[in-house]
Order: C-alpha cells, then sequence, then structure tokens
C-alpha cells in the first residue's frame, strides 16, 4: 500500500548536539551554509547570464537597490573589494542601462548611484527568486529558527562591520 506523501516526513537535520563546537559540527554549518548559498544563488544565475552578468554584479545592484544615491566609496566598504573591481562591475552595469551615477551635492567629486528603471526591474525579478527560495525555508524553520539563524550570522560580521549591517537595515543601536 502507498503511504501518502503528506505523512512521509520530511528529511531534516537532527537538533545541535550539546557538543556543538566540535569539529564535527562545525564542519556540518559550514557546509549547511556553503550548500545553502550555492543552491540559493544558482536561483538568480540564469537570469544574470541572460544579462552576461555575475554575482559580482547582482551583489552591486542588490546594494544600490537598498540604498538609492549609494556612494562609491560606501559601496565599496559594504562589498569589501577592490575599487578597481567594482569600476570594472559598474561600467558595465552603466553599459547595459542599470546604474546611473550623479555628482554628489555637498561633495562635487562624490559619485552616487541609483538605479535606473530598467535596473529597478531587473534586480526586483532576481530578488523576487531569492525571496521565494529564503521564505520557503524561513516558513519550513519556523520563527525561533529564522531568529537563531540570524544571530549566527551576525555572529559571523566582525564587531567593526555590525554598525555598516544594521545602518544598512534600517536598525538603530
Amino acid at each position: 500500500m502507498a503511504v501518502p506523501s503528506s505523512s512521509i516526513p520530511e528529511r531534516t537535520s537532527p537538533p545541535a548536539s550539546p557538543l556543538f563546537l566540535r569539529e564535527e559540527e562545525v564542519r556540518r554549518g559550514v557546509e549547511l551554509l556553503y550548500f545553502g548559498y550555492t543552491r540559493l544563488t544558482r536561483a538568480i544565475d540564469e537570469g544574470l547570464a541572460k544579462q552576461g552578468l555575475g554575482r559580482a554584479h547582482h551583489r552591486a545592484l542588490y546594494f544600490i537597490a537598498r540604498q538609492p544615491d549609494l556612494s562609491v566609496s560606501s559601496l565599496l566598504r559594504i562589498l569589501g573589494i577592490t575599487k578597481q573591481s567594482l569600476g570594472r562591475v559598474l561600467n558595465e552595469l552603466a553599459e547595459r542601462g542599470l546604474v546611473e551615477t550623479r555628482v554628489g551635492e555637498a561633495d562635487r567629486r562624490q559619485k552616487l548611484m541609483r538605479l535606473t528603471d530598467a535596473g529597478a526591474l531587473f534586480e526586483a525579478q532576481l530578488f523576487d527568486s531569492l525571496r521565494n527560495s529564503l521564505a520557503s525555508a524561513y516558513s519550513a524553520a519556523g520563527q525561533d529558527s529564522v531568529t537563531g539563524f540570524w544571530r549566527v550570522l551576525e555572529g559571523l560580521i566582525p564587531e567593526t562591520e555590525r554598525a555598516m549591517v544594521l545602518d544598512l537595515q534600517g536598525i538603530s543601536k
């Protein structure tokens, strides 16, 4: 007799051992982060490839979308990459009509970036894929697990960079 699929338990990770700081437990976390991130970003890779773009372009689009009129120096700090690497990415995004820059009002040397209408539409399409994947995983894990997951990720961010992340999220210390 066939068992209805709704009664077949999903395969999930067992709870963390009380010895969760042992090497095997840490390795399990590293592997879950690696495979989870790979599967999450795979959802957007096809859309990026159609545009001849990669994940570096997506990261720039994402953060520019989050903070219109973001300065180049702020984006460099957020992404932690070289000015040369970012220059290549921004030039390609500008050539495709996805990002535009303007001069800062207070400091004329400052370059401020924002997405064009086409860039905003493209970023929103990419984000929809990410949102769907994460929302599904969040829903399956439950609120307490999501909070725990966020705390672990926050713990990976050096103390010196946490204020930058909180600012981006609109959270004041």
